[in-house]
């Protein structure tokens, strides 16, 4: 879908089911804007110091890398994060991911675009790529929360977006008790790659909502790149800050 027609549609949905704001749930004043200026004060974008390697804003001026960069090997080019995960990057994710709140995939998109666009464009990708989830789950919750973020993303910079080029072929179990090394097991074999002809040769952005231990990201660009992509890179919403 073109700029101008999601344009024309946002302005049609705007005056049938007014915005509401991703923070506070209130209609977003002034009409157009995709979260109120009070609640944008609330959120807490990624600034520098950040990890050099997966975008982490970093709380020493000295450090180049997080702990858990400079502790393993990473086989993507560069990551970059857009919200420190706090309470507010909890709110507005969690409402995206289980609830349906698919509007705030257009503040995560509008947002990036506005504090990472010259960075993302210097990675001169062919496309953006968004994490996977298993069909069973895409069928259960209604939508992949990864892919609407990177559609979003694609009609404001005009990067196309392939969703054809990497699929998950096993519902991993919930990762959250695990350690770093396990969850990396638990998805070395939860990734394949399609249709390698489109991916050869390609510079890809990797978007995801939440980048925790880098796991989910390992998995994919090792895949990504057995399949013939030149160059991985990633796009995450929020991240923990890094020590």
């Amino acid at each position: 879908m073109n700029i101008k027609l999601r344009k024309l549609i946002d302005s049609l949905l705007e005056i049938l089911f007014p915005r509401k704001c991703p923070v506070c749930d209130r209609i977003i004043m002034p009409k157009g804007a995709v979260i109120c200026p009070a609640c944008r004060k609330r959120v807490s974008l990624v600034r520098e110091p950040r990890c050099l390697k997966c975008g982490k804003q970093l709380f020493s001026e000295e450090a180049e890398y997080c702990d858990g960069c400079e502790k393993k090997t990473f086989h993507y080019t560069r990551g970059l994060v857009l919200m420190n995960y706090d309470s507010v990057a909890r709110k507005i994710l969690t409402a995206l991911k289980y609830h349906g709140k698919c509007d705030n995939a257009d503040y995560l998109a509008a947002e990036t675009v506005a504090a990472l666009r010259e960075e993302i464009l210097r990675m001169e990708a062919d496309y953006f790529v968004p994490v996977p989830v298993h069909p069973r789950r895409k069928r259960v919750r209604g939508f992949n929360q990864a892919e609407l973020i990177a559609k979003r993303l694609g009609e404001r910079l005009d990067i196309p977006v392939r969703t054809d080029v990497l699929k998950r072929i096993k519902n991993t179990l919930p990762q959250k008790e695990l350690g770093s090394a396990a969850r990396l097991n638990n998805l070395l074999k939860a990734f394949a790659v399609k249709n390698t002809d489109k991916l050869a040769g390609k510079t890809v952005i990797l978007v995801d909502d939440i980048y925790t231990t880098g796991s989910t990201a390992e998995a994919c660009t090792r895949v990504l790149l057995l399949g013939g992509a030149k160059k991985v890179y990633l796009l995450n919403m929020a991240a923990g800050r890094a020590r």
